[in-house]
């Protein structure tokens, strides 16, 4: 079988990891190597250079409200750059603040905004915030189902957060609560879709329980970077698992 790599930037891998959001890169890996396909991993963190044409995926997790602040300030320097990435198609997973960062700002437990790089339209308030209908003050956390509206396919996992994301121009929702809160508890979204970025607040990790969404995922990084093999069809034939 033919080799063929994927070169994957782990956005703050080191920071950005509270809910092990490094097993992502582990269910890639699994469903990779069945079909004859490395994944390369590198850490991008702080005072590093995102090069915009070097990666073929890139993972950006979440984390607790301090280093989601450290975070913020660093990853202006990479804006420009994760903006080309993204209106060039790079496919990109991020994770609670890692999706919460990409947008506009979101806000702390306590208040304290915190601006993203608005290189995708959503925002973020939080658990107080006068806009909030439902389950004001509360965390959204739980089990939670969803069910992609192009695909039909269903994704489950679970939620903890208490940041409320509202969704903008050009941007889809991963899919439709079938129950649990998702991305604010009010309008039934869950996560993003928007040019091959797929935002999500689940934990777990997402692909680990989620075998479905990590083939496409795949399929989409080397469909890009392989036009000329049917990869789909390729992990069409390999089972799903979780882990």
């Amino acid at each position: 079988m033919a080799d063929y790599t994927l070169s994957l930037a782990h956005l703050y891998g080191d920071l950005m990891n509270t809910y092990g959001d490094y097993g992502n890169i582990i269910a890639l890996r699994y469903y990779a190597k069945q079909i004859g396909v490395t994944v390369d991993d590198q850490l991008v963190s702080l005072g590093d250079t995102f090069d915009s044409k070097a990666y073929d995926f890139a993972l950006f997790g979440g984390g607790q409200d301090y280093e989601e602040t450290i975070v913020a300030h660093d990853l202006v320097g990479k804006k420009e750059a994760l903006k080309e990435y993204i209106e060039n198609d790079g496919p990109l997973l991020a994770v609670c603040g890692g999706y919460q960062l990409l947008g506009h700002y979101m806000e702390m437990a306590d208040g304290t905004q915190v601006d993203g790089i608005s290189v995708m339209d959503h925002y973020t308030t939080n658990m107080t915030d006068d806009s909030v209908t439902v389950d004001k003050g509360a965390r959204l956390t739980g089990n939670i189902e969803i069910k992609n509206n192009e695909t039909g396919e269903i994704y489950h996992g679970f939620e903890n957060h208490q940041g409320r994301t509202f969704l903008g121009k050009g941007e889809k929702a991963l899919g439709t609560v079938v129950y649990g809160k998702g991305n604010n508890g009010m309008d039934k979204t869950e996560g993003v879709i928007y040019h091959n970025v797929f935002g999500t607040y689940f934990h777990g990790p997402i692909l680990t329980r989620n075998g479905n969404l990590a083939k496409r995922l795949l399929a989409t990084a080397l469909e890009r970077k392989y036009p000329d093999v049917n990869w789909s069809n390729k992990l069409a034939q390999v089972q799903a698992e979780s882990f």
